[in-house]
């Protein structure tokens, strides 16, 4: 009879949750990061050098998916404050699930950049409009976030050095993902100020994040080199390090690629070819830096391995760091025409693709079963 009961539980959805309505009490932004896997990966295929065939197609489909995930998780978080609201305001006392708000303008970004990558060659030039709509809701959202979570960290909720994590990182990176997202949007604007306008915002944003971003990397080494490494179910926020690194190379390659015509446009070309040469040694120079943290980051991982890392939601930490490193790579490569920078795009692209896949099989199981749908901060009210 008990193993009867085992398989129809495992047939059964939801069979963890003692009532189906627990997907929505108990659903935390920290969803969003697959949002941002996905739509990385899709992002990254879709920059592969060569015509590999069905490749193009495949990342389109990755697109379209993650636009409806989005959708659906926006839904989800929304009928929870609508629902639960009690519950739901107490994200904000919480020292680790509030970080993840980072995480719903950073999906977003991944979609806004597939507008330019996927949606202009099918549906035309009127994809631009609701891009350019969508991209400054992102930054009204980056910069609520870069600047009231930090502020939360300071006056409501209780951290220490020992139990910190580069998950600091999520509500303070979103400024930088929007940066690049308006770097890559702004020449697509047919009015000239209007790309100025864009393309000076964007920088405003990279110096709003990548500063503050680098001061948490510096504080999160003291706290590697004092109290070691975070515990198992934290492994995979080693890898989100890479994240701002990666974003600020790809955000400066990106924004120094069109600032010479953009600047000569609005009367100040000399300013353009500057803003060129910088991008091109700032994007070299953390290119560099993202390599040390990510091997840093491997042998973290390995050493994690030995003991098991369990799973969770956490695992997407694996993918938007990697991804956006991977962008910047093969940016650098289409730039400086490089073999080298091409191939290890490509290593990158690959590697990518076998942790997408890993962690997304992991998710839709545990969301089969009801086992991702927790919410910390009702099992710390409980307590």
């Amino acid at each position: 009879m008990s193993c009867a009961n085992t398989v129809t539980n495992s047939i059964k959805p939801f069979s963890h949750l003692q009532h189906p309505r627990e997907v929505i009490r108990q659903f935390t932004p920290n969803w969003f990061s697959a949002t941002m896997g996905t739509g990385v990966l899709a992002l990254a295929l879709a920059q592969l050098p060569g015509a590999i065939p069905g490749v193009h197609a495949v990342a389109e489909a990755l697109w379209l998916f993650n636009i409806f995930l989005f959708a659906l998780f926006a839904t989800l978080y929304a009928a929870r404050w609508v629902l639960f609201f009690d519950e739901a305001r107490r994200i904000f006392g919480h020292s680790t699930v509030s970080m993840f708000f980072g995480t719903l303008p950073m999906g977003l970004a991944t979609i806004i950049n597939g507008f330019l990558v996927f949606g202009l060659p099918r549906w035309g030039n009127g994809v631009i409009q609701l891009a350019e709509v969508l991209w400054w809701v992102d930054v009204a959202m980056s910069l609520a976030c870069g600047v009231l979570i930090p502020f939360m960290m300071f006056t409501r909720q209780e951290h220490r050095i020992d139990q910190m994590t580069a998950v600091w990182l999520l509500p303070v990176v979103a400024a930088e993902v929007a940066a690049s997202s308006g770097g890559l949007l702004a020449p697509y604007l047919t009015d000239a100020h209007g790309q100025l306008v864009m393309l000076v915002t964007s920088y405003v944003l990279w110096a709003f994040s990548v500063p503050v971003a680098f001061s948490i990397l510096t504080i999160l080494l003291l706290r590697l080199a004092l109290h070691k490494l975070p515990d198992e179910n934290m492994a995979a926020s080693s890898w989100l390090a890479l994240g701002p690194i990666g974003t600020g190379a790809l955000g400066m390659l990106v924004l120094g690629a069109d600032a010479p015509a953009i600047f000569a446009a609005n009367g100040m070309p000399g300013v353009g070819d500057i803003a060129a040469g910088l991008g091109l040694v700032a994007g070299v120079t953390l290119w560099g830096f993202g390599l040390w943290w990510m091997l840093i980051a491997m042998l973290v991982t390995a050493r994690h391995l030995r003991a098991g890392i369990p799973f969770n939601l956490g695992w997407w930490g694996f993918t938007f760091p990697l991804g956006v490193y991977a962008l910047a790579t093969l940016k650098l490569a289409s730039t400086l025409h490089l073999t080298f920078f091409s191939a290890f795009g490509c290593v990158l692209v690959a590697l990518l693709t076998v942790m997408w896949l890993i962690v997304a099989r992991r998710t839709v199981q545990g969301a089969w079963r009801g086992e991702l749908f927790v919410s910390p901060c009702i099992a710390g009210m409980k307590k």
